[in-house]
């Protein structure tokens, strides 16, 4: 997975008045938790752009005064008026153990379904996975070329050996409906063969 570096300063009082001095400075107060004890600093608002406003999720790579600590984003808490970012939280990662981490799910092909006229679906468009930081894939790839209208794909189409999945196997991950500009062409095409298939088995036995 992909890393993003936020430089940031140790924060040697977190109360506060020492808080809200940091956030008037354009400065956002965040804490990494997960290793033997939290460690407090802040970097500037604009730090976080590319890990907080994108679809794509990253790990963080946070330098605090030289020391640099591998994270994900935990926690981020906006300000209900301005929606400026007022505190975030990382968790500290560890090669030997296996976090818990949100991953969009990216669709590939073209579903027959959908030419026909059919609704596609994108119920879950990431998914919870289970991993070592190393294997934590950027997306999750979803084949929708065998989709025809009623057809769904669940989650145990996507087993791999690399992560694990923290839903149940039958967790529909995009689905093809029908709606009422979808064209008869697969229905005429599936009696079409059904017919043939009858004629064939018929000719068979005589």
């Amino acid at each position: 997975m992909k890393s993003i570096t936020i430089k940031g300063s140790k924060r040697e009082s977190v109360g506060k008045v020492a808080t809200k001095a940091l956030r008037n400075a354009g400065m956002v107060p965040c804490v990494i938790y997960g290793g033997e004890n939290p460690i407090h600093f802040s970097a500037e608002e604009k730090a976080f752009k590319n890990l907080v406003y994108t679809p794509n999720v990253y790990t963080a790579t946070i330098d605090v005064d030289g020391q640099k600590i591998p994270t994900i984003l935990q926690d981020i808490q906006f300000h209900p008026v301005t929606d400026k970012i007022i505190h975030v939280d990382f968790y500290q990662l560890f090669d030997n153990k296996e976090i818990t981490m949100k991953i969009p799910v990216k669709l590939t092909g073209t579903s027959p379904g959908v030419l026909n006229g059919g609704s596609l679906r994108f119920t879950n468009r990431k998914l919870k996975v289970k991993a070592l930081p190393s294997n934590l894939p950027d997306f999750i790839s979803a084949d929708i070329s065998g989709l025809k209208i009623g057809s769904k794909l669940l989650i145990s189409s996507l087993f791999n050996e690399v992560y694990t999945f923290m839903h149940p196997d039958n967790t529909v991950v995009v689905q093809v409906r029908t709606s009422r500009n979808a064209s008869e062409d697969e229905e005429a095409t599936e009696e079409a063969t059904e017919a043939t298939e009858a004629t064939t088995e018929a000719a068979a036995t005589e």
